[in-house]
């Protein structure tokens, strides 16, 4: 997939050619570390069943640079009732990509990949910061806060495909 995006806070700058592929869990742990868990150790961030065949990675790339990867797993949650339910994990832009459109486009990758699965929800633990982020994207907080250890509070969300 290839998008075409102007890059502008307050002016038009160059359009760059962005692309999103499939990638390695072992290519994602990069910026998994240096974006998500920061300051740990680089184990920290591999996921139990990053390597299954049900989980897929995408890199998202800023001329042949990776800039943004998310990771998604087929894993069940007790809350949803759908019988295919996937979770986001790992989703991260590295920061002078910020503010370009990038993880909009990760996710947007992710649900048009997923559209094939009929009637499955996508879901995932947000960080406190990202909320307004996701929910501009159609997803939507379900249950309490809850912490998850060294990395601080987050909610359940979820969109339903």
């Amino acid at each position: 997939m290839v998008l075409y995006l102007n890059c502008y806070p307050y002016f038009i700058s160059k359009i760059k050619m962005i692309s999103i592929k499939k990638i390695t869990a072992a290519e994602a742990l990069p910026i998994r570390h240096q974006i998500l868990r920061k300051g740990e150790r680089i184990e920290k961030c591999m996921y139990p069943g990053d390597d299954f065949e049900s989980t897929f990675h995408f890199g998202l790339f800023e001329e042949e640079v990776l800039s943004g990867i998310i990771s998604v797993f087929e894993t069940k949650n007790n809350i949803f009732t759908d019988e295919k339910q996937f979770q986001i994990r790992g989703m991260a832009v590295l920061e002078n990509n910020r503010k370009k459109g990038f993880g909009a486009a990760l996710v947007r990758h992710v649900e048009t990949y997923l559209k094939k699965e009929n009637q499955c929800t996508i879901w995932f633990n947000a960080r406190i910061v990202a909320i307004g982020f996701y929910e501009k994207l159609g997803y939507v907080k379900i249950g309490e806060p809850f912490e998850i250890d060294t990395i601080g509070i987050h909610y359940i969300m979820y969109k339903k495909q």
